[in-house]
């Protein structure tokens, strides 16, 4: 485990403003971020850990440019322990590149450590084998991704309340049978809610399941209102494209967003980079 991370001195990293440029690595955990500093011909300069919070990113970027200018920052898990320090990296003018994870398993039988890690985060940027953006996490897309997520797992657990409510109905009692047998699913779903669930179990599981897809497509109109707003708002000619609705559109957009968006040059360059709305 690399060292705990001092304070941030802004005294130091002034005075290393001409510094060379430091490619940093870090191998991000739920609680814990290793981070690992190289110079620009790979030299490892330091490793600390530093804690996975607002004033851990504050402290992990000024003990990085305390070595000299931070132009470029490997990260492991951008999409997820990675993500709150990737946004603050980038808000902070540092390009970053999402770096794969290793094997874990391979990982502990050849005894690598967290330190080790982050050191090989940034040598995967030095020698060009990382160099994808990792996808953005904020904007009209990310927030139209997680709409999509939870609309589509309730569509999915509709799907299967329906599936086993009928399978019920196939299987249930002559006369409760007959009397559903044949009734379309709005019929259907309003007979079994007005089942009394005091009856059998029978009677209560189809009244429960009827209740759970009511309450679900609730969720799912609601939902469905929402992604289509947020369409309209970001993209509104997708929508006028024959064959598209909000669905094929929320598709289209989440996956353009994440697409790998291949650097344009490898090695170190130093200059303002700037975090755009999507």
């Amino acid at each position: 485990m690399p060292k705990v991370g001092m304070p941030y001195n802004a005294a130091t990293s002034q005075s290393s403003a001409d510094a060379a440029p430091v490619v940093l690595g870090v191998d991000t955990h739920k609680d814990v971020h290793a981070a690992a500093a190289l110079g620009p011909l790979g030299a490892l300069l330091d490793s600390r850990a530093f804690p996975a919070t607002s004033d851990g990113f504050r402290e992990l970027l000024g003990w990085a440019r305390s070595f000299g200018p931070v132009c470029q920052a490997g990260v492991e898990g951008t999409g997820s322990y990675g993500a709150g320090l990737t946004r603050f990296l980038i808000a902070h003018g540092v390009k970053v590149i999402e770096v794969n994870r290793p094997d874990r398993a391979a990982r502990r039988r050849s005894g690598k450590t967290d330190a080790v890690d982050a050191e090989a985060a940034a040598r995967a940027i030095l020698s060009g084998r990382a160099s994808t953006s990792p996808k953005s996490k904020d904007g009209p897309v990310e927030d139209l991704r997680v709409l999509k997520v939870v609309k589509d797992s309730a569509v999915h657990n509709r799907t299967q309340a329906i599936n086993q409510l009928k399978a019920i109905v196939v299987s249930s009692p002559a006369h409760l049978r007959e009397s559903l047998t044949g009734l379309a699913n709005a019929s259907l779903f309003n007979a079994c809610m007005a089942l009394d669930p005091e009856i059998s179990a029978v009677h209560q599981a189809l009244h429960l399941l009827s209740h759970r897809i009511q309450q679900l497509s609730v969720e799912i109109s609601t939902l469905k209102r929402q992604v289509k707003s947020l369409i309209q708002q970001y993209s509104p000619r997708l929508l006028e494209l024959p064959g598209v609705g909000p669905d094929s559109a929320a598709a289209l957009l989440t996956a353009a967003g994440d697409k790998p968006r291949p650097s344009q040059r490898r090695g170190i360059i130093c200059r303002p980079v700037r975090s755009q709305p999507r």
